[in-house]
């Protein structure tokens, strides 16, 4: 009886705890499903940060969130939140796989326009493409959204 009393009590207390920093930022989880899911219960604490990181890591959605703006992601840059970039991307990846290989042509030109790359880095640009293709097209079924990411991560680099 006076171990369930002394659990009953340490449960309390922590309870207690968690209440106490109910809406404390959610730091080390980032976004993704598990951070949408156990939004509400986030408390700051270690079991709270690991049950939303264990869920992110699950299921795998973060780079989907970044994405399109959704499971409490942000998109990074001008560039992602661009959505001709995504349409075009979406619509042209076949085409954009060939000519990012080549490191040139038109399709290349025109998602460099739409990303708004000026005149004199888009050579820069076209040659970061070609070399981080592997990067890029990382399987034969990648999405699109994830070369958008690939594409987003590569250009920062420039």
């Amino acid at each position: 009886m006076k171990r369930f009393l002394a659990l009953a009590v340490a449960v309390s207390i922590m309870l207690l705890a968690g209440i106490a920093f109910a809406g404390a930022a959610k730091d080390n989880t980032g976004c993704g499903l598990g951070t949408t899911i156990w939004n509400s219960g986030a408390d700051g604490s270690t079991a709270s940060q690991s049950l939303q990181a264990t869920t992110n890591g699950t299921f795998g959605n973060q780079t989907f969130g970044i994405t399109s703006g959704t499971s409490e992601c942000k998109q990074p840059s001008k560039f992602v939140n661009n959505e001709k970039v995504r349409e075009f991307v979406a619509s042209n990846l076949d085409n954009l796989a060939k000519e990012i290989a080549m490191g040139r042509g038109e399709t290349l030109d025109t998602l460099a326009e739409l990303m708004e790359i000026s005149a004199p880095k888009k050579q820069v640009f076209y040659t970061k493409m070609q070399s981080d293709f592997s990067k890029i097209f990382a399987s034969n079924n990648v999405e699109y959204a994830d070369v958008v990411d690939s594409i987003a991560v590569a250009y920062s680099q420039i």
